[in-house]
């Protein structure tokens, strides 16, 4: 039988050196900025702020893009705090004031938009254009978000994502309304929603790919025989 000391001592002699993680709030600082420059650059390459500028000022408006600006930073604040195992679970919350923020200032926006109608018909526009953009946004920023995440081996992996794939749609929500200069009606705010769920629903499901990444907690040989399995404690 493995005794403690040979344990001790078998885990010593294969013991390497880790990198220290960084704190998660400044994780979450540095993946932020690295959306945020990417995001200028997109923006001012498009001349997109000019007009955005200009629906600044209103109050209805800013208040909405404030409110989904602050659910996408809050959300992935969230994520690098649930990364970690001695952390509380309280923080999936956080995002949860400015999120009913969000909904709200596009629902109250949405009773006087229900449908838009053209020559009797609903009019449908660039509403199938809201959807891809804001999931293919949130592509390359869900790998961004994974391969940095992952290196904190989350014990509830799902959950890490799930609140990583809110911050995402929410940061990809934002970056939308430059290139949306119209009210949101009933359909597009159901498109807007409909995307949002299903960057979260996938990220969610990811998780369960990201805990397949822990590795052993004891390397194999240390254990007894009968013991040994492909995956780990």
């Amino acid at each position: 039988m493995t005794t403690t000391e040979n344990l001790i001592e078998s885990l010593a002699a294969d013991a390497r050196p880790v990198r220290r993680l960084w704190p998660p709030f400044a994780l979450a600082g540095t993946w932020l900025v690295g959306f945020l420059i990417l995001a200028m650059i997109l923006t001012l390459f498009t001349n997109a702020w000019p007009a955005m500028i200009v629906r600044l000022e209103g109050a209805r408006f800013a208040f909405e893009i404030a409110a989904t600006f602050a659910t996408g930073i809050t959300a992935i604040i969230a994520a690098f705090y649930l990364s970690l195992p001695d952390r509380s679970r309280l923080w999936l919350v956080l995002p949860l004031p400015t999120l009913l923020g969000w909904l709200g200032s596009n629902g109250y926006e949405c009773y006087g938009n229900w449908v838009v109608y053209s020559r009797h018909e609903l009019q449908w526009g660039d509403t199938s254009k809201c959807f891809v953009f804001i999931v293919g946004i949130s592509i390359p920023m869900a790998v961004a978000l994974y391969l940095v995440v992952r290196r904190a081996r989350p014990l509830d992996a799902s959950r890490v994502m799930m609140a990583g794939g809110l911050g995402i749609a929410a940061l990809a929500a934002t970056l939308l309304q430059f290139y949306h200069p119209f009210d949101v009606t009933f359909v597009d705010l159901a498109v807007h929603m409909l995307a949002v769920l299903v960057v979260v629903v996938a990220m969610t499901a990811s998780g369960a790919g990201l805990s397949r990444f822990r590795p052993y907690l004891i390397p194999a040989k240390c254990l007894p025989s009968g013991s040994r399995n492909s995956g780990g404690f």
